[in-house]
């Protein structure tokens, strides 16, 4: 896998996008990129999206 720099906010911008439209549940994100996903949902009022159901 190709890691570059800002490439852990980029993936947590498309996890959080997946989230939100149904495609992805928060409890499926990678562990390491739950932190951001969950920052990203709250700053767009959607922290309700980030359960781990």
């Amino acid at each position: 896998m190709l890691i570059w720099k800002g490439g852990e906010d980029l993936m947590a911008l498309f996890f959080a996008q997946r989230v939100t439209l149904g495609k992805t549940k928060y409890s499926e994100v990678p562990s390491t990129l739950k932190p951001a996903v969950k920052e990203i949902l709250a700053d767009s009022g959607l922290e309700f999206l980030a359960t781990e159901e």
